[in-house]
């Protein structure tokens, strides 16, 4: 009788029987970079995400003073509006002018940032608005920004 022929295997293929521990943690940790960076990516747009927002807010709210001012137009020829520096604190509202920029300095603070400052300055119908506020938290550090419109109303 003859003996049945067992096929033999390679030796390398005999010992590999499964996927070793380096392998899933290395895997793993390649993994979970690259989780990390993504998170990073995430985190970096959304910073840079507000700082878009605030930049179109002071936009849109400086188009509302100047519109304030088109239906004040006797206020802006006598000065009304011209504030000498920067304000900072919402003024008291005496005048219908003091009303406009009391309510658009409390609009800078509640919708850009709260520690933003307005300028307004007329000469004839031609004026120029300036906002500035705190953007450290999009910017990284830098953190001034100022945004200066000018309009003829």
């Amino acid at each position: 009788m003859s003996s049945p022929k067992l096929s033999r295997q390679p030796r390398s293929a005999q010992r590999q029987h499964g996927v070793s521990l380096v392998e899933v943690l290395v895997s793993v940790v390649v993994v979970a970079l690259g989780l990390l960076g993504a998170v990073a990516l995430q985190a970096t747009a959304l910073r840079n995400n507000q700082g878009a927002y605030e930049r179109t807010q002071t936009s849109i709210l400086t188009q509302g003073i100047f519109d304030a001012m088109r239906a004040n137009l006797p206020g802006v020829a006598s000065g009304s509006y011209n504030t000498d520096d920067w304000v900072c604190t919402a003024p008291n509202a005496t005048t219908l002018a003091s009303r406009d920029i009391a309510r658009w300095v409390n609009n800078l603070h509640s919708q850009i940032h709260p520690g933003a400052c307005g300028s307004i300055a007329c000469t004839a119908n031609a004026c120029t608005v300036g906002v500035r506020w705190d953007d450290s938290r999009a910017t990284q550090g830098s953190s001034a920004q100022q945004v200066t419109l000018e309009a003829q109303l």
